[in-house]
């Protein structure tokens, strides 16, 4: 079995990245304005940085959207670990007397 998209669906991709105002009640410079689309979908959203630190953080969102989209979220490098029992009164290192 393989993780890859079978050919009707379809993945998010990057359609525009265009220098922008910044949005209503955000002040500086250097915005971007992108718009990413899957299918008829459309996310359209700001970003401020200079053009590179925007297309990298609008290319690692894509990615994200496409993994959560087919469930492959990179995931093998987790270790489970015991859930540990709460403190109690027990437990505690006794307080030293005064």
């Amino acid at each position: 079995m393989t993780n890859k998209p079978s050919a009707k669906r379809q993945l998010y991709e990057i359609v525009s990245v265009r220098r922008s105002k910044p949005p209503f009640g955000a002040e500086g410079s250097d915005w971007y304005r992108y718009e990413i689309t899957r299918g008829t979908s459309t996310i359209r959203g700001y970003r401020q940085g200079d053009l590179e630190t925007v297309m990298t953080a609008v290319k690692e969102n894509v990615v994200q959207l496409n993994e959560r989209q087919y469930g492959n979220r990179g995931r093998d490098g987790l270790v489970r670990t015991s859930k540990k029992k709460p403190a109690t009164d027990d437990s505690l290192p006794a307080s030293p007397a005064k």
